[in-house]
């Protein structure tokens, strides 16, 4: 046995220390995804605004006059393509 509690076979690396799943750990790249990501997401939410700001603002108020109801399907809808969307992305 060696110093993590694995055996290491000749010709073969040690195998790693087991982690711990109670602390998570972010990879670098990881995290800069997600900063990539987010910065993505504001500078497609600042097109329409920066471009057409009557359009966005006429656009806001035919929101402000849905239900509840209409408003949680229009987040229904932008939740499932962005589900279908990453999937096809990532696979």
């Amino acid at each position: 046995m060696n110093a993590t509690g694995g055996r290491a076979l000749p010709g073969f690396p040690r195998p790693f220390a087991p982690r711990s799943f109670a602390t998570p750990t972010f990879e670098p790249a990881m995290a800069n995804s997600l900063w990539i990501a987010l910065a993505l997401i504001l500078i497609i939410e600042g097109v329409l605004p920066f471009a057409a700001p009557r359009l966005w603002r006429d656009t806001f108020q035919r929101l402000i006059g849905l239900t509840d109801g209409q408003l949680r399907f229009i987040g229904l809808l932008s939740i499932g393509f962005g589900l279908v969307s990453l999937a096809l992305l990532h696979a």
